[in-house]
């Protein structure tokens, strides 16, 4: 008798364990499951360069509203460059990123396994990533709150030869030359010769660089190239070996390095090859007042305040 209750516990016991896996199971292999076959397969061919592009959606709003000085806000696009940052310490696959205004560009290697190269993955998470991380480096850059979180859409883009890359950052570059001449020039018109917005239209219509350079140096004494190599060249994002005086690591540390360089020329290659070649981080001299961006990586744990305490108030915020 005693057997027999023995037997009918284990048997009870059995068949609730059954009962407990018996949901998981049938989800598993549900006759639901077809519906898997709808999906598309997106994973990006091999060998090639893969560019993820983000834009901001609607800035043009999202500038007015937070009080963004015109043509350009440093600490703005100080933002932008520090949410891009993150997605390069995230991805080490990105061997580059070009930003400029509202707008940056990722540059993944050739034999990146990232997310099994499926487009919809890399996608989804870049875009996410640099949302996110916008949001969360606003405070160390911008004095005014933040009043709702920007959007950004992304797209994939593939190229499948070196040229074709350096084509594509160089019509990026050549993007941001084109319109901070014109926007430099209409905001001088607009701020300090009080000219509406359409009278200044209206006067830069038909021009071309060399008459928008003339009506700067003419009209308000300004050498456009003098003006902050990161308005006219935009910013490029390179992990780089930090070599700093009174370091200890010979090798240096490793950062993210942000440099406003003409990336058009082949000087830029021959200086940077491991964009294209074999991918070991270059090494980046230190200058005697290091960039913040990279300063707040190599010391994580410093805050904004603090590092402006450190600085000569004319170079406080400086890229």
């Amino acid at each position: 008798m005693r057997f027999l209750g023995l037997l009918n516990k284990l048997n009870s016991l059995l068949i609730k364990t059954t009962a407990r896996e018996l949901p998981k199971r049938s989800m598993a292999c549900s006759r639901y499951e077809y519906v898997k076959t709808y999906e598309q397969d997106d994973t990006i061919l091999p060998n090639v360069w893969i560019v993820i592009r983000i834009d901001g959606k609607k800035f043009h709003k999202f500038s007015k509203t937070h009080n963004f000085e015109k043509p350009n806000d440093e600490n703005a696009l100080n933002v932008m460059n520090a949410a891009a940052t993150a997605v390069m310490q995230e991805f080490r696959d990105v061997v580059l990123a070009y930003g400029q205004s509202d707008e940056y560009s990722f540059v993944f290697r050739k034999e990146t396994a990232a997310f099994k190269r499926r487009s919809a993955k890399l996608l989804t998470y870049v875009t996410s990533l640099f949302s996110t991380s916008y949001v969360m480096q606003w405070s160390k850059w911008m004095s005014l709150p933040l009043a709702y979180a920007p959007c950004f859409d992304g797209r994939v883009v593939l190229y499948p030869s070196d040229e074709n890359l350096r084509d594509y950052l160089s019509w990026r570059q050549a993007d941001v030359h084109v319109n901070n001449l014109y926007n430099t020039a209409f905001w001088k018109l607009v701020l300090d010769s009080g000219l509406s917005n359409q009278t200044a239209e209206e006067r830069l219509r038909g021009t071309f660089s060399a008459d928008k350079n003339e009506l700067l140096f003419q009209e308000f004494g300004i050498n456009y190239n003098n003006l902050p190599a990161m308005y006219r060249k935009g910013t490029i994002l390179l992990r780089k070996r930090v070599i700093s005086d009174g370091d200890n690591d010979q090798n240096g540390r490793q950062a993210i390095v942000p440099l406003h360089e003409d990336l058009i020329s082949s000087h830029f290659w021959k200086v940077h090859t491991e964009i294209l070649g074999k991918y070991v981080p270059g090494t980046y001299t230190a200058p005697e007042i290091m960039p913040r961006l990279v300063d707040l990586q190599l010391n994580t744990k410093q805050e904004k305040g603090d590092y402006e305490k450190k600085q000569p108030e004319n170079l406080a915020g400086i890229s």
